[in-house]
């Protein structure tokens, strides 16, 4: 992709140190899920921390934290469930790239898991993660228990957005869909694919950070517009960006014969599309302030990134 194609503003918010920062410590608490465990001598746990600890962007648990922050919360209240995100998010994509599925043997510049390990310790890691996910929540849940019903909120809200209404809902349509599809059906696909966990991120962190209803709901229309606008550009980064920095595979979609953002509606028209998603999406962070620039910033990296 040639430069960022989203215009720029001026603002005095170091995004480039608060991304880094925001990074560092997601995977610091990553790190230390299972520092301590004892298990089994078996490939199971290796395969989890290999895809897990392979690198990325941080975006959903760092979406999550954000949202936290501007509902008047902080990083405390909501790392349990940033790093749950994550572990959701990974599973996610040792699933896709498995031979049944994207059959892809690249992520995040490393081999795939069922490529470092085998096919069947991948599913089982995949696995594994997902079910992380919820005894995180649910453990940081039951230390707070004057708080009880917002961890249980959370809980329903993520297994939502992750299950058959959504995420993998959104994965079975895209696997199944031809190239024949009309721009409305692509959007629903890449709605449930890939927004709903994005929506999901931001409104828990809302809830955990005391957020009430108006910005609640806010913090979800935000999210279903930038995780739209993500998969756009990611369908363009698939055509226009190069392995070596995006990490995995370029050319996938068009190999695979699958209908894309790019091939529905052509390069111009997918980054317009993009900007007006993002434009959009920020129109609705107007009653968060100050506190909203960090999603300001966020979404705007969303259509700026090359990887």
């Amino acid at each position: 992709m040639q430069g960022p194609f989203y215009r720029k503003t001026v603002t005095t918010f170091d995004f480039e140190n608060y991304l880094k920062g925001k990074q560092q410590e997601v995977n610091a608490a990553l790190e230390k899920l299972w520092k301590d465990v004892v298990a089994p001598p078996t490939p199971l746990i290796p395969a989890m921390r290999y895809s897990l600890l392979a690198g990325g962007k941080r975006l959903r648990p760092i979406l999550c934290i954000a949202g936290c922050e501007a509902a008047g919360g902080s990083q405390a209240d909501v790392m349990p469930v940033a790093c749950a995100l994550e572990l959701v998010h990974t599973y996610s994509l040792i699933h896709d790239d498995l031979p049944a599925m994207d059959d892809d043997d690249l992520r995040r510049g490393k081999p795939t898991c069922h490529k470092e390990f085998d096919e069947a310790t991948a599913v089982l890691a995949g696995d594994a993660l997902l079910t992380a996910a919820f005894e995180t929540i649910a453990a940081a849940g039951c230390d707070q228990r004057g708080d009880a019903l917002k961890w249980l909120e959370v809980i329903h809200l993520v297994a939502r957005a992750a299950g058959y209404s959504g995420m993998v809902q959104g994965q079975m349509m895209d696997i199944s869909s031809g190239k024949e599809i009309t721009l409305e059906e692509l959007d629903t696909i890449y709605l449930l694919k890939t927004g709903a966990l994005i929506e999901a991120s931001v409104q828990a962190g809302a809830i955990l950070g005391g957020g009430g209803s108006g910005e609640i709901n806010a913090l979800g229309a935000y999210g279903r517009k930038i995780g739209l606008a993500f998969q756009i550009v990611d369908d363009i980064l698939d055509v226009e960006g190069k392995t070596e920095i995006i990490g995995k595979p370029v050319g996938s979609d068009q190999a695979h014969e699958k209908a894309t953002g790019h091939s529905l509606m052509g390069r111009e028209q997918a980054k317009a599309r993009a900007n007006e998603l993002i434009d959009s999406a920020l129109q609705e962070l107007s009653l968060f302030g100050a506190k909203g620039e960090p999603l300001v910033a966020l979404a705007r990296y969303i259509v700026n990134r090359r990887r």
